[in-house]
């Protein structure tokens, strides 16, 4: 199965300080990708050159067969099929659920309003919020704008989605409800890339864990060999500070959700 991305000689730089160094990345269609490592290390960073919020500087990124960093590339395009939720959920505030979920098909991809409704009252009972589409972001939970915004870039049919420390900014009773609605789109063979600190998490979803430092990847290994024999002694150093017992088993303990 060829690759649906491919980092290859990947570098990005800030001002002078280079911040990702020779990535060399493959994600397969409906592969989990988590991305572990210190703060600063480049995880975000690699997620937004992706998405073409940070812009390249050499090397090759290739995406569903098109290079990415060709300066002709239509990154409206792009961002249409590569759905990202960040830590901040960036609902527009002035406007209810429904609408907040509806602007992009609507506006961006200029479909009918009433099939990207049907869409996205479909995706809002799955994960429970419904009765929510009339409010406001104010009147709901971190945990319900989370899952908001994850329906939000669904609703536009992406080929992959993004997580950068989705529940970094949530009360730590809300992170379950975020993480259970990954783990659906996990099931159901969606093409995910996350970054995070929920370790255990981590060790539940992913089919590959991806650990970087300093801007580079030091190692990509199924997350049974990664959490039970690092090779690397950054990731055992790593490791050795994350306080969890005893890991969830892959892809399992959690509720079952309707199919998203």
């Amino acid at each position: 199965m060829s690759a649906l991305i491919e980092f290859k000689g990947f570098n990005k730089f800030f001002g002078e300080q280079q911040v990702l160094k020779e990535i060399d990345l493959q994600v397969k269609p409906g592969e989990v990708i988590v991305i572990l490592g210190p703060s600063g290390c480049g995880k975000s960073t690699l997620l937004r050159c992706l998405n073409g919020l940070e812009v390249a500087h050499s090397g090759s990124l290739n995406f569903n067969g098109r290079e990415l960093l060709d300066k002709g590339t239509d990154w409206r395009d792009v961002r249409q099929q590569i759905g990202m939720v960040f830590q901040s959920y960036h609902l527009f505030p002035h406007m209810n659920v429904l609408d907040n979920v509806l602007l992009g098909p609507v506006k961006v991809q200029k479909r009918d309003r009433r099939d990207a409704r049907a869409q996205a009252e479909a995706l809002l009972e799955r994960v429970g919020l419904l009765d929510k589409r009339d409010a406001f972001p104010r009147q709901l939970s971190g945990g319900q704008q989370q899952r908001i915004a994850i329906v939000r870039s669904l609703c536009m049919n992406p080929k992959v989605m993004l997580f950068d420390e989705v529940t970094a900014a949530l009360d730590p009773e809300m992170v379950k409800e975020v993480l259970e609605v990954i783990q659906c789109l996990a099931r159901e063979g969606m093409t995910l890339l996350i970054v995070t600190h929920e370790m255990a998490f981590a060790r539940a979803v992913a089919d590959r864990i991806v650990f970087m430092d300093a801007g580079r990847i030091l190692e990509q290994n199924p997350p049974e060999l990664f959490f039970t024999n690092p090779q690397t002694a950054r990731a055992q150093q790593f490791l050795e500070k994350f306080s969890y017992v005893e890991a969830l088993p892959k892809k399992t303990q959690t509720k079952e959700l309707e199919p998203l």
